[in-house]
């Protein structure tokens, strides 16, 4: 697999560069009308493999991928795209099934819109995937030590398990920030699906499960019986911390 690419610049120079991966035209002129109403920069690709060019050359800030293509499909290109670039992808398909959507999200994707869709929900998606992306900003907090088998590098996103770096998606290092700022407490799912996803997807549990579990099979010793992220019931999610323990066994 080739070494990700760097971030974008595109947002530092002006408005966010969004590239619209479609065969249909008629799609293509919606996407780009309404994204350039909105202030957003709109590039074109028909197919896959014109998508992955524009990724390398052009380094797009979003890539709006259409699931349905010939010759090489939406599921296919957001393979390649991954072993080349971390750009958000949002996947647009006329499909709402929960099996495509784990198929996408399990490739790199890191949203869904189904068609047809309005121009307030395109803006409104695109806008959300954007902001998650910011706060992934380094800061000034470095490595967290949870005890000698895990620990949390904040300014790469990546977290160290018996001190090897394991990179996570976005989305991934998102979910387990705000646990471990919680550490002890039990997070509800609607609290973790705003906080990461945005209000518009408090009722996703399916998406924040994913996610979770996701996460246990990179950082869990054992994800069948979790040490660090366990399940709340009905409730949500509780990080657990060296200090929890400690506590619990005394």
């Amino acid at each position: 697999m080739n070494k990700l690419l760097p971030s974008s610049v595109n947002e530092l120079e002006g408005h966010p560069l969004v590239l619209v991966v479609d065969d249909e035209p008629r799609i293509v002129r919606f996407v780009r009308i309404n994204l350039e109403i909105e202030g957003f920069r709109v590039i074109e690709a028909s197919d896959g493999l014109a998508a992955l060019r524009e990724v390398r050359e052009k380094m797009p800030d979003m890539v709006l991928l259409d699931v349905m293509m010939p010759e090489m499909d939406g599921f296919e290109t957001l393979r390649m795209i991954r072993e080349i670039s971390s750009v958000p992808v949002i996947m647009l398909t006329v499909q709402s099934s929960e099996e495509d959507k784990v198929r996408g999200l399990d490739l790199g994707a890191d949203d869904y819109i189904t068609k047809p869709f309005s121009p307030r929900e395109l803006v409104s998606r695109v806008r959300a995937v954007l902001r998650r992306v910011r706060t992934l900003t380094p800061g000034e907090s470095s490595v967290l030590e949870i005890d000698d088998y895990l620990s949390i590098d904040f300014n790469t996103a990546e977290v160290l398990v018996e001190g090897e770096r394991i990179k996570l998606r976005p989305t991934e290092f998102r979910v387990l920030r705000h646990l471990v700022e919680n550490a002890g407490w039990t997070v509800p799912h609607s609290t973790l699906l705003s906080k990461v996803w945005g209000y518009e997807y408090k009722d996703e549990v399916s998406y924040l499960r994913l996610y979770v579990n996701y996460l246990r099979k990179k950082i869990e010793p054992d994800p069948s019986e979790p040490r660090y992220i366990l399940t709340e019931r009905g409730m949500g999610y509780r990080f657990v911390d060296f200090r929890d323990r400690e506590q619990e066994n005394q």
